[in-house]
This record gives structure tokens, sequence and C-alpha cells, in this order.
């Protein structure tokens, strides 16, 4: 490559070429990268972020002088290895042109974990000029020997769909990788790339660890369509599912009009499902349409990328496998089976059509339910307004820092002062005590204070020059081969007692259970009689018992954002104006509501109060999704036991809940909003819920980081049970013998901070408790409690079928809703 610098100006020669101009966001992106600046980058899907920072780099490169050959210069992270392929193919296009072809002996090499030996070690001896890589994949060259000189010269690093990364703990490990290449070279410029994302100054001060950056917001004219498909007959007493399939005419209709469609579904159930109505409705399809998610084969997923690329597709039936990245230029629409429950997801999903400057995003609602006719005019609201979610950075993860010292060790080793200082310029573990940092180099030292007679668990030792390394070539390769922070979401065996399957459920839905507790799976209620390994052991449930909501299957929950926009629908109905073909739909559900009860809004809770047949009811309508209602719900069940002895049935959906007492109960507390304080809500979370069996499980995943659970050989991996039972036997020894081990702390935080949603049930008791209570005694069901005592039908033993049931219910219903005006 020439020593001399390319101009801006062959960038805008090489645009030209192709009948295109670049914008002005891409122009400020390259004047930046070629003086130096690091930065994020907020732009549309399609909008051409990729060459932003692809041809800033290059100019940036080409500027800073030659360095000695055959040195990696630029790294691209992606967040998938199923993107890196595409990426990579993106980024050779301009090389051989640009700067009068000063690139033209450039090569971008690919490295992930399905790069084959061979070309790793052919990179390793010739390294490319730019390596498209991923979190993990960077992770494992720094745990090389020779990680310092392989990785000194890189000069530019590119972080692709940051947001995806930011959240969890994938982007502390970059965190920390980004911290060691600026220390080999403190010029380092960092870029990240995002779409879809709320707290943008945080982002970006994340990625840059606090030094000064650019925010470049790609602001284009990109027009983005949302809308929904109305059902023929809406109904006035909605219920979870209860359009489903019905919508199936409808989806043909449009698949038929459209050229290339992904029809998105929230869970792989539900994919299956549409996959096989589709082909049975339209069999003709058969080799036009395909379905995509996660569990399928490597193979079958790339043939159905290929498949969209070429235009060869009619459709494909998708999960959140196809939201990143991979550019389908083909695709004109994008249907939602279901709401999406996020403005982020749904504006990440609408960018897979259009995906090109100047064409439309489409996104269309399938419903499911009446209700998410109301989310849909919410969404197209909060879109509209740009409320995007935020991803808050996780902080202070012990198990990603003791894994980073045990790849540096194995790497060029480290001194321990240099390195705390390395780690502490990190967002991640700006305040990292020295406490924490003893403990955690004791950790890879001795194993703690609990497991130094085990020589495995010596990881790290100074040598005679202090530097500290990992000594013995057998522990090094078993971390290489388990470096990274991905772990895959467990599912559980239910047993009956006498060991007859039943089937699967998530962990995290188990894990909430104590003993007694019941839940409908397969068809039938159960009693949780205990949960040994990766077991849940049941029963059948006799009698009436108290049950918590069914297992629902890993259903997405309403966002904030979402939340308030809903609630913003929700007040202008109640003063009368439907606007929008989706509210006009729903305007006679709305009105009903409005006409027996009321309707909520964000400075109101509706409460409801019903006496049956069943016993007291008690309907609350927060609107803050199906998570908080849970803490909610089982919040207030506990207070209430608390005063006096009760026994509560629970069911949430993403609007309310329902509790239920088959004995009379005194709802005056609730009335005067006492039990909705936040006053001792952290001890009272943790008394209702079975938060010691949440962090144990929690602790699994932080142990395998740690690398304390070795996951298995290539080919022989281990499974679950092994896994589980491994993490249980170190929980009962360092409850035991090391009380004071940070990774304890850390399964408990975790657990509050991620599964039970302490912080957003503070904040959501503490807007209740600036809300007005309307209080509404019920003499039948509203539209809106309707939908969570059919949650609950769903829990109990019945030969009728629940759709015939609830048919004659909404029957008796809807006759009474029509004496009543």
């Amino acid at each position: 490559m020439s020593k001399a610098a390319v101009p801006i100006a062959a960038a805008d020669r090489w645009f030209a070429a192709r009948g295109l101009k670049p914008f002005a966001f891409q122009r400020e992106v390259w004047r930046a990268m070629r003086d130096g600046e690091s930065g994020l980058l907020h732009a549309t899907t399609g909008a051409g972020k990729t060459w932003s920072a692809w041809i800033g780099a290059l100019l940036r490169v080409s500027g800073a002088g030659a360095p000695p050959r055959a040195r990696l210069r630029v790294l691209w992270i992606t967040p998938m290895r199923a993107l890196a392929a595409d990426t990579a193919l993106a980024l050779r296009e301009p090389l051989a042109e640009l700067g009068d072809g000063a690139f033209a002996q450039w090569t971008v090499g690919l490295r992930t974990g399905d790069t084959a030996t061979a070309e790793r070690q052919r990179q390793d001896r010739s390294p490319p000029p730019a390596l498209v890589t991923t979190p993990e994949s960077l992770s494992l060259m720094l745990s090389r020997p020779d990680a310092d000189a392989a990785l000194g010269a890189v000069e530019v690093v590119v972080v692709d769909e940051w947001h995806e990364l930011l959240g969890n703990k994938r982007g502390v490990q970059l965190q920390l990788a980004l911290a060691r290449l600026r220390r080999l070279n403190p010029r380092l410029l960092v870029w990240g790339l995002s779409a879809t994302l709320g707290n943008l100054d945080e982002a970006r001060d994340v990625l840059l660890a606090g030094r000064p950056g650019r925010l470049v917001q790609g602001r284009l004219a990109k027009r983005l369509v949302v809308d929904a498909l109305l059902p023929g007959r809406t109904g006035r007493f909605p219920w979870a599912g209860h359009l489903g399939l019905s919508m199936l005419e409808a989806v043909v209709r449009e698949l038929d009009a459209s050229p290339g469609t992904l029809v998105f579904c929230n869970t792989r159930a539900q994919a299956e499902l549409w996959y096989q109505a589709l082909l049975d409705a339209r069999p003709d399809w058969a080799g036009a349409i395909a379905l995509h998610h996660g569990s399928l084969d490597r193979e079958v997923r790339d043939w159905v990328e290929a498949g969209i690329k070429r235009g060869a597709l009619k459709a494909v039936v998708c999960t959140s496998s196809l939201d990143l990245g991979v550019d389908f230029a083909p695709v004109e629409r994008v249907l939602q089976v279901g709401s999406a429950k996020g403005v982020a997801r749904l504006l990440q999903r609408a960018g897979r059509s259009g995906h090109a400057p100047g064409r439309p995003s489409r996104v269309t609602l399938v419903p499911t339910n009446a209700l998410e006719l109301v989310e849909a005019a919410a969404a197209r609201d909060a879109a509209t307004a740009g409320r995007i979610e935020s991803r808050e950075p996780p902080e202070g993860a012990l198990d990603v820092l003791v894994q980073h010292l045990v790849t540096v060790a194995a790497g060029p080793g480290f001194r321990p002062d240099a390195l705390l200082a390395e780690v502490r310029d990190t967002h991640a573990y700006r305040g990292l005590t020295d406490q924490e940092w003893r403990w955690a180099l004791d950790f890879v030292l001795r194993g703690g204070a609990s497991l130094t007679a085990y020589p495995d668990y010596r990881r790290v030792a100074p040598d005679d020059e202090g530097v500290h390394r990992v000594a013995d070539p057998r522990i090094a390769r078993r971390h290489r081969m388990a470096i990274g922070t991905i772990v895959s979401d467990a599912a559980l065996q239910v047993r009956f007692m006498t060991g007859q399957r039943l089937g699967s459920v998530e962990e995290s839905f188990v894990g909430r259970l104590r003993r007694g507790d019941c839940f409908l799976f397969a068809g039938r209620l159960l009693e949780l009689v205990r949960v040994h390994e990766m077991t849940a052991w049941v029963r059948r449930a006799t009698g009436r018992r108290a049950a918590v909501p069914r297992w629902n299957g890993g259903r997405m929950p309403l966002s904030t954002e979402m939340s308030d926009a809903v609630l913003a629908r929700l007040a202008e109905a109640g003063r009368g104006r439907f606007e929008g073909p989706e509210m006009k739909a729903l305007r006679p559900l709305l009105e009903l509501q409005s006409t027996v009860s009321a309707l909520p809004d964000r400075h109101t809770l509706l409460v409801e109060a019903l006496r049956s047949r069943e016993g007291a009811h008690l309907f609350v309508f927060p609107f803050a999704g199906r998570q908080v209602h849970l803490g909610l719900a089982s919040l207030l069940a506990m207070r209430l036991a608390r005063r006096a002895p009760a026994t509560f049935s629970i069911a949430v959906n993403d609007y309310g809940f329902e509790l239920l007492s088959p004995a009379p109960v005194d709802w005056a507390p609730m009335r005067d909003g006492s039990l909705l304080s936040a006053e001792g809500l952290l001890d009272d979370v943790l008394d209702s819920l079975n938060s010691g069996e949440l962090a144990m499980r929690r602790f699994r995943e932080i142990a395998r980081i740690a690398g304390l659970l070795f996951p298995g050989y290539p080919g022989a991996p281990k499974g679950a049970r092994q896994l589980q039972a491994s993490a249980s036997l170190f929980w009962e020894v360092f409850r035991q013998h090391d009380p004071g081990n940070l990774l304890l702390d850390q399964a408990r935080r975790e657990v509050l901070e991620r599964e039970l949603e302490v912080g957003r049930l503070r904040r959501e008791l503490e807007r209740i408790g600036r809300c007005r209570l309307r209080w509404v005694e019920l003499q039948r069901p509203s539209p809106f409690a309707f939908p969570l005592m059919v949650e609950r039908m769903r829990e109990r033993l019945s030969t009728e079928k629940l759709s015939d049931r609830v048919a004659r219910l909404v029957a008796e219903l809807e006759r009474a809703a029509g004496a009543d005006r």
C-alpha cells in the first residue's frame, strides 16, 4: 500500500461510479476517523453504516504511515458469526478501486468459531490487514503467547451492532479486550455502529471507556410504515391467542401480493406452527417458503439466507435469528405475528425490509389478540417520536473478570498492578474495589478460600520475574476451549414421580416455584415436589390449590416505552378519540370497557373487584409487562397473606394481573395504597419468590464463565444435567466453607437485577404511588379482566375444550353487555 494518504475525494469517486452520493453523516464519519477521532454512529438500518466505518478506517490507516508488512491493522467485531461472511464480502468490495488501487493487495480475513484450524494457522503465519471476528474469537487471540505482537499494530476497531452487546456480558468481555488493545496502541480508534438504541450517550461512553468521542446520528428521511392486518371481527371480550390462525387467510393474501416477505414470530414453536399452517393453506408454495430459527442446523439456515438474498424465496417464517445485520435487499415486507413488545425490536425487524437508502421499511402486525391492535398504534407513535428502549450495561461482573485474568495469563502474562489499571480503564470495572481485585486475583492463583487443595483451580502463578502466567499447558488448553460468556438457555425435564416424562420447560420458570406450588403444563395442573439437577419432579395437583401463572413458553414482556405509548392511546380513547384504523377497529371493545369499568392512563391505576362463584377477584392494570406484573402479584399476595391467612391464585399478562381467593378478602389495604408501597420492597420480593433456587441456578452460568465448570471437549460436550450437578456442588461448598465468595453475591445480585427486575418493579411502584387509584366494583368481568380469567382457566382440569368454554362465556357476557345498554 502507498504511504500517501487516500483523500476523501477518492471515496466520493468510488460512490459516484456506483451511481451513489455519500450522505452527510458518512462524510462526517470519514473526516472524524481520518483525523483520529473515535465515536458511535447511530443510523437507520440499511442507511450505509458499514461503508461509513469501513471507508473511514481505510482513510485512517492510509494516512497513519506504513507499519511493518503482514500486520493486522483493522478489526471488525460482529456479534454473530452468521454475519461474519456477509460482512467480509461487503468489506472486500471497495478494496480494488479505492484510492487508485492503494488497497488492492489487502485481504479481509474471517476468524470465528466456524473458521477451520488450517485457516487460523494460515492467518497466524500471514495476518490479513483486516479481520472480521467475534468478541469470543478476539479474547481467544488474546490468550495466545504472541498476542501482543499479533495485535500490536491494530489501529482501528469497529464494533458492529453495538446495541446487541452493550447490555450483556459479551459487551463486558469486549470492553476488557478493548482495554488491552488500547494498552498496546494508545492511539487506537474505536467506532461502534448501532441502529436501534435509546441511551446513545451512555452507549458511546461505555464503548470508549469515558474518553472523548463523537456521536454521529445518520438521520435519513427513510419512510417507516407500521400498520396492522385488521381481523374481520375483533370481539369485545378478547383473550390471548383468540385470533391466532384465524388471521391465516389474510396473511396468505399479503404474501401472495408481495415478492419477498419475512414473517417474524416471537417463539420457535409459533414459527413452526405458522410455517406448517402456510404450507397446508398453499401446498403449491412448497420450496418457495422456508423456516429459519436458532434450533435448525447451520447448513439449513445458510441455505435459507442464500435463498432470500437471491430472491428465490417468496417468504421466510423466522424468529429473532434474522433480526440482525444481514442485508436482504429483495425483502419488501415484514409481517410480525403478535406484538413485538418493544419499539427497538419492531424497528430492527422493520429494517429488514427496504434494506437500502431511499426505500421505505414496512412492518405489519398480525394480531393474535384484539388488544394487540392498541400496541400496533402505540408502537407507531413511539417509533415516530423516537422513543426507543435503552440497554443497561452490566457492571462489576466478577465471573467475566476472572475469565479475563486467566485469558491474559494464558497469553503474554500480566503484572497485577498494570493489569488492574487496565481493567479499571473500562466502564464495567471503573468502580472495582481493591478488595474485589484481591479476591479475583486470589481466586485464579489458588482457587480462593475453599479450593486450594485442588491443582486444577490453581490456574495462574507468578514466575521468577513476577509475571503471572498459566504454567500448565493442559489448563491453558481447557481455558481456551471455554472462553466466552454465551451460556445457552437450559431446559428442565418435567417428570411424574413414577418416572413418566411430560416434556421440558425453561429453567427460569421452574426456578421461581417453591415445593408445593402448582402450574399448568401439558394440559395438566401439576404440583412441584422437588427439583433435582435438571429435572422437575411433579405429581397431579388435587383439590383447589393455589396456582402460579401457567408456563408461557418464553413470552417476551412489554417494554416500558411500549407501555407508556399504550397508556397514552388508552387515555385518548377515554376522551373519545379513536385515531387510526387499529383504534377504530377496537372502538367497540374500549367503549364497553369504559362503560362497565374505566380506561387507565399514565396517571390512573385501574383496579377492579369482582365476586363470583369462584371467590374474590382483584384485577389490577398497571400495563407494565408480564415480568413486572408477576412480581407485583406475588408481592401483593404475600403482603395480604401476612395481614390475614389467605391463599391466592395468580394470573398475569402484559396489561395486568389477577388475584383470586376462594374466601372473602378485605381489600381495604389495597384501596388505601399501603400494599403498593415501595418500602421494604427488596426483603418482600425475596420472601415472595423462590430467590434462593433462582440464585443457585444463576450460579451455574457464573461458574461456567469463571472457569469452575468445564463444558467439555469438541464433539463431547457435557450435558446441562452434569453441569448443574457440578454447579450445585460448588454452590454448597462455597456457602458452607467460603461464605464470603463474591461469586455467590454476584448470583444473588443478578437474580434481583436481571430476572426479578427489582429496579423496574421499584420504579413501577413509585409511579403507582403517584397515580390516582380508580376502584371499580364489577357486576361481571370487564373486557380487560376477561383475558386474565382465561389465563387461569388454562390451569383447571376439565374434559371440556378451553375454546368451547371460552366461547360460551363470551356469549353470556355479550348478552349481558347488550342488556346493559
